[in-house]
């Protein structure tokens, strides 16, 4: 059974079913120029695809090694959010905050992927240019085991801990689309596919207002 949500923080995951999450379209940018009804047939497809490749199975959030990223149907702002994750040896994936890569997953250990960091552990900004590029700390766990990671976004600040150990302090998040722009101010949080099995369980998100207190 899957853990109880800390206090002020609701499942997005409700342990059962996809219920909640929806298939991946496009981009930030691709989805805002879409009219209505193209962008709801591409939805059609997209909510297929991820039928066919994530599931529900013994609590958890299982995904096949094919097919697109899971979104939230919901966008969020300011958050605070718990994701337990595991993965086997030598897969690759990460966390999207407001729709936009990324808070890097990846297996440490995995030498193929230490040209692109891997050695210094999970949870940083990948694809910031400036800050972040790099965890604090590696604090990933042995391959195959869960591991847990907080991460707190209030504007264009992330800071955000791995098995307890802070490994993001209010970095700037960049924005990978747009990279003239500002990291949107509103979007989902996504579960990146990168070709590998994956696994994840106990996603709580509380919402925050501008301040970082918890929204009513």
């Amino acid at each position: 059974d899957g853990e109880q949500p800390p206090p002020g923080f609701v499942p997005l995951f409700n342990g059962k079913d996809l219920d909640g999450w929806q298939g991946l379209v496009g981009d930030p940018r691709s989805r805002r120029d879409m009219a209505p009804g193209q962008l709801d047939e591409a939805r059609a497809k997209a909510d297929a695809m991820m039928r066919a490749h994530w599931s529900a199975r013994d609590g958890a959030l299982v995904f096949d090694g094919k097919g697109q990223n899971l979104c939230t149907a919901r966008d969020y702002g300011d958050f605070e959010l718990f994701v337990d994750w595991k993965f086997p040896a030598g897969a690759d994936s990460g966390v999207y905050l407001r729709g936009s890569p990324q808070v890097q997953l990846w297996d440490p250990s995995h030498e193929a992927q230490w040209r692109h960091g891997a050695q210094y552990g999970s949870g940083a900004l990948w694809n910031n240019k400036q800050a972040g590029h790099r965890p604090l700390v590696k604090a990933d766990r042995p391959t195959g085991e869960w591991n847990t990671l907080f991460v707190r976004m209030i504007g264009e600040r992330v800071t955000a801990e791995l098995n307890g150990r802070r490994i993001l302090d209010r970095v700037i998040m960049e924005n990978y689309w747009e990279r003239d722009q500002p990291i949107y101010a509103e979007g989902p949080i996504e579960l990146q596919s990168h070709g590998s099995p994956l696994f994840f369980r106990n996603l709580f998100i509380r919402e925050l207002d501008a301040a970082g207190s918890p929204s009513p």
